[in-house]
């Protein structure tokens, strides 16, 4: 912590770089926000790289280990000649126990907007983030954003350019989106077009939803969200896809290999469906519920594939062969975590909030039914004028057997405050 608090300066430095963004909007409207936060995270004792690194200490370094993080953003609009320009831009400086302070920035979003015969249209870095679920989002085409993330940060936007016609109770919007991109680009750098169309009837929101991509081709969708009553709300999204951009192995049994054989990959046609809804009581506690199924992920078999190996790549041992290839083999094994958007295909979430006042606490469940595993989340913040404090534990429980108990991190806690100007 104090090699942190003296590379704050450095901070200070990064936005003073960016004030030229904002001196154009003084006019108009400058704002933003610093705040700074812990976060603590544990190893877990099982599964593939706890295994490695068992075998040969180092082989796989726990990706995000404990570090304390302190973060401005910057937020600028302004208005000149029938266009708006936005920007939001971030300074961060981290440090690592045990290691040297690390200081990024990034533009979050920088576009312009104007409007021409009657449409809406901006062009830049932006946000575009799609779909009625909340902790998947199987329509969000363009900007594939990262749900349930412990500590919410400010999301970075796509390249676009974007189209947008509304009139009372019908909205479409067309989006060409990293249009720079080559035909080889993956996931979510990938070129595509996509468009998106919403018409409101009483009190449902209908959602349709279309996108072909450079590799990935065609995809269709559907959600819609009903107000039922005061109390209850209910939504769904579907979507078929042509292919999807997904990691997929080539290694088999216990053959040892020289080289990650985790690459990206094109999967077969599919879909993702999801189905959900909130009820909210006169006290402001409030219950969601979400089921979905994602055919992207890795199967069932594919798992239990993949656990095999995990078994039968130690055996190695008694043969003669090298720590470090064994060791080396495991750990790439890990590249499953992060294979597709979910690690099961099918999920169940829940979560229960209560709001007092300035005070919110929550607990959400995620649960994957075909082994049992879960992921629990428990939050608590207050919220003033001004300032905002945030904390929260995250846990995986279930069977040893289970996905979620393998993974590199098996318990995180953060501490967060945030201060808006």
């Amino acid at each position: 912590m104090k090699h942190l608090l003296q590379n704050l300066p450095a901070v200070a430095v990064v936005l003073l770089a960016l004030t030229p963004l904002a001196s154009v909007a003084q006019q108009t409207e400058v704002s933003g926000q610093v705040r700074g936060y812990w976060n603590e995270r544990m190893a877990g004792d099982a599964g593939p790289v706890a295994l490695a690194n068992q075998w040969q200490g180092g082989t796989a370094a726990v990706a995000a280990a404990s570090a304390a993080t302190v973060q401005a953003e910057l937020r600028a609009n302004a208005s000149w000649a029938g266009l708006t320009f936005s920007t939001t831009a971030t300074a961060q400086i981290q440090q690592v126990p045990g290691g040297n302070a690390d200081t990024q920035s990034w533009f979050n979003e920088a576009y312009a907007s104007g409007s021409v015969m009657g449409w809406q249209w901006s062009a830049g870095k932006k946000v575009v983030s799609w779909d009625v679920g909340y902790a998947f989002r199987p329509n969000d085409m363009v900007q594939q954003e990262v749900r349930r993330t412990l500590v919410s940060e400010a999301v970075v936007g796509r390249p676009v350019l974007l189209a947008e016609n509304f009139t009372a109770d019908t909205a479409w919007s067309l989006v060409w989106a990293n249009p720079t991109q080559t035909p080889s680009t993956n996931g979510s750098q990938e070129a595509a077009l996509a468009a998106r169309v919403y018409h409101r009837t009483g009190a449902v929101d209908w959602y349709g939803f279309a996108r072909h991509g450079d590799r990935t081709g065609a995809s269709v969708g559907v959600a819609a969200a009903w107000v039922a009553s005061d109390a209850l709300e209910l939504h769904a999204s579907a979507r078929a896809y042509e292919h999807m951009t997904v990691s997929r192995t080539t290694a088999s049994g216990s053959a040892l290999v020289s080289a990650t054989p985790w690459q990206p990959t094109l999967t077969d046609a599919g879909q993702q469906v999801l189905v959900g809804g909130t009820w909210t009581s006169e006290s402001q506690i409030s219950v969601l519920v979400e089921a979905w199924h994602d055919a992207s992920a890795l199967s069932d078999s594919q798992w239990n594939d993949w656990a095999a190996r995990n078994q039968a790549l130690p055996l190695w041992l008694a043969r003669g062969a090298p720590v470090a290839a064994m060791a080396g083999n495991l750990a790439w094994q890990a590249n499953a975590f992060g294979a597709a958007s979910n690690l099961r295909q099918n999920n169940l979430y829940a979560r229960l909030s209560w709001q007092r006042e300035r005070w919110q606490v929550a607990v959400d469940v995620l649960y994957t039914p075909s082994d049992q595993g879960t992921i629990n989340t428990f939050s608590l913040g207050w919220t003033g004028e001004r300032f905002k404090m945030d904390m929260g534990l995250r846990s995986h429980g279930g069977p040893e057997s289970a996905v979620v108990r393998q993974l590199p991190v098996q318990r995180q806690a953060y501490a967060l405050g945030t201060w808006t100007f």
